[in-house]
């Protein structure tokens, strides 16, 4: 097996309490590398067309990447993959921290849940071995608690993977949290796990990752480190909340649900200034092995909103959706909202999202104080976000019809709030406008997993390119653009890398470099394009299986820029949807009426049995 590989796959039949081992093939690994890539092969051969999300047959699966665990800068993810109960499509959804390399270290690249316990339960898994046990005492703890009760029971050397009780309500934005929170947040497959009955997966480190150069592993480490310098200073200080500001001005950050302009709806942004959020730091986080460490931990809350010391610092979404896209400048309260959302185990953009939504119904009239609980929704009231977000994790009043996203919220409440709800394909959008960076809305309407800013082809890419790809521009139109910079993109999401650091690298060969250390490939840049190719076209293929369109994942008006605004930094901007759109799809060899694979790409990507499915 190659390098960076525990060559072990583990599946778990909940239902019948079985677990078997089976051992993961290299060329399959080769292809499909690890992460989403390898999930969405194998979900798309083992599991049926049309399966209910929340039901039996949907496979839930945890994975790792070729670099998690290493001592290769950023390799800290592991990716949770399922069908998504929001989208109705492919999902998945990363995160950072330890759990992901002890995952490793336990002794298997990915586990995988078929079937529904009978009780609640959890897996422990320790030197490629899992048992499954009773976690009926977890049921309904939050996930703080969890956490504690299973690391003091089994040791300080394991991590964990959790829901909360949003999880286990099934809330269709419902998040799993590891490290006291850092969350796989999108896709809802928090709620996935909760139909399963699965509280939590639990990773005991036990061995190493092997690697193909050790030395040269350690060598590139100590090459690239000093010149993530820049990086390292300003992330270190201050990680993400340092853009939030500055983005609510600039027309990066929505504002008021996306239908306000920062300068005007959202003048005082002192709050939110990064060193005004550091006053309230109390220590600096770092991922495993992370030279950077840009992840903070808070000083206790108290006065008006109390949380815990150690409770994780907002990042820059969480910060975006619960400040200027609410018109709320209160520091503490946002810090609050992270809280309640690590604690129970919800994903924070959509969380914030569904606030947003209800605040533009209250003021148009759409929704009165005696509808929502007797709180007044009203832009900026911080006290009524933080109670009407207790409902929301809690499945309480009101907060029950907002537990499954605004697409779901505003079915229920019609009376013409659809126009107000903010998502694609269900999934709310990423806190950041494609009117001010086109790249962002090609990935919100274009990638399986749509409204996901990670899927931004741009902004995650090194300034500096390797010289095969600098030599490949200028790129022939946007879509050839797209196409190639979000290869690496689902590369980077497969192999296990934080794309934080991949993009502060200085240059697309750290990627490559660390892949042939590692793995012992040797690996070309055509390989890296073609095999992100092939990841993102299973995952298209899923979709297309499940009866969806990429052409139907269109992006609200307002987004769009339609109407524009007639003032601030974006006005007069629209986001150029129908011609970016085509050029991609074209591109991609992708049907521009039903966004199908053709024939030929499928099977130039050596995806036969894909092909077959889609074109007989």
């Amino acid at each position: 097996m190659a390098g960076g590989f525990m060559g072990k796959i583990l599946w778990v039949d909940l239902t019948r309490g079985d677990i078997t081992e089976e051992t993961l093939n290299e060329e399959l690994a080769r292809q499909f590398l690890g992460g989403y890539g390898l999930g969405a092969r194998i979900l798309y051969s083992r599991q049926e067309t049309g399966v209910d999300p929340l039901g039996p047959e949907n496979i839930l699966g945890f994975l790792t990447g070729p670099l998690t665990g290493t001592v290769a800068i950023g390799g800290t993810r592991y990716t949770v993959v399922a069908k998504s109960p929001l989208t109705g499509g492919w999902g998945d959804a990363n995160s950072g921290g330890y759990f992901g390399p002890y995952l490793k270290m336990a002794g298997v690249d990915a586990v995988f849940f078929r079937g529904i316990s009978d009780k609640p339960a959890y897996i422990f898994i320790e030197n490629g071995k899992a048992e499954l046990r009773d976690a009926s005492y977890l049921w309904g703890k939050d996930c703080y608690e969890t956490e504690d009760l299973l690391r003091s029971e089994l040791g300080t050397d394991v991590k964990v993977a959790c829901i909360g009780p949003a999880g286990e309500n099934k809330s269709f934005i419902s998040a799993v949290i590891n490290d006291r929170g850092r969350a796989a947040g999108r896709s809802g497959l928090g709620a996935v796990m909760g139909s399963k009955k699965l509280k939590a997966v639990v990773a005991k480190k036990s061995t190493s990752v092997t690697v193909a150069d050790a030395e040269l592993v350690r060598n590139l480490r100590k090459k690239y480190t000093p010149q993530l310098s820049n990086t390292i200073d300003w992330m270190k200080t201050y990680g993400t909340s340092w853009v939030v500001g500055p983005s609510s001005h600039s027309g990066d950050s929505p504002v008021k649900n996306w239908g306000g302009v920062g300068v005007i709806d959202f003048p005082d942004i002192s709050s939110l200034q990064a060193d005004n959020i550091l006053i309230y730091r109390e220590r600096k986080y770092a991922c495993y092995q992370c030279p950077i460490g840009c992840g903070a931990h808070m000083k206790a809350g108290d006065g008006e909103y109390s949380y815990p010391a150690g409770c994780h610092r907002p990042e820059y979404e969480t910060l975006a959706m619960f400040g200027p896209n609410c018109l709320n400048n209160d520091i503490k309260s946002i810090i609050k909202a992270n809280d309640i959302c690590n604690r129970f185990g919800l994903d924070t953009i959509s969380a914030g999202a569904s606030i947003a939504f209800v605040m533009e119904c209250y003021e148009k009239g759409i929704l009165k104080k005696s509808e929502t609980d007797g709180l007044e929704m009203t832009w900026g009231n911080h006290k009524a976000m933080i109670a009407m977000l207790g409902k929301l994790a809690r499945r309480e009043g009101f907060g029950n019809l907002l537990a499954d996203g605004v697409k779901v919220a505003a079915r229920k409440i019609g009376r013409g709030s659809e126009i107000y709800a903010m998502h694609v394909q269900g999934q709310e959008l990423g806190a950041h406008d494609p009117k001010l960076d086109r790249s962002w809305g090609m990935g919100y309407e274009l990638d399986p997993t749509p409204g996901r800013h990670t899927q931004n082809s741009k902004a995650f890419i090194p300034l500096k390119l390797s010289p095969e790809l600098e030599s490949r521009k200028p790129f022939a139109n946007a879509g050839e653009e797209f196409r190639i910079y979000n290869a690496f993109n689902h590369v980077v999401n497969s192999i296990g890398l934080c794309a934080f650091v991949f993009s502060n690298f200085p240059s697309t060969d750290a990627l490559m470099n660390f892949m042939r250390a590692v793995t012992g490939w040797d690996i070309t840049i055509d390989e890296i394009i073609k095999t992100g190719d092939r990841i993102v076209n299973i995952r298209q293929a899923f979709n297309i299986r499940e009866g969806l369109n990429t052409l139907d994942f269109t992006l609200p008006a307002r987004v769009l820029g339609k109407p524009p605004f007639k003032t601030g930094p974006l006005a007069s901007k629209v986001f150029d949807e129908e011609n970016l759109r085509v050029a991609c799809l074209t591109e991609a060899d992708w049907d521009l009426k039903t966004s199908k694979p053709s024939k030929k790409r499928l099977l130039e990507l050596g995806l036969q049995d894909v092909a077959k499915d889609i074109w007989g």
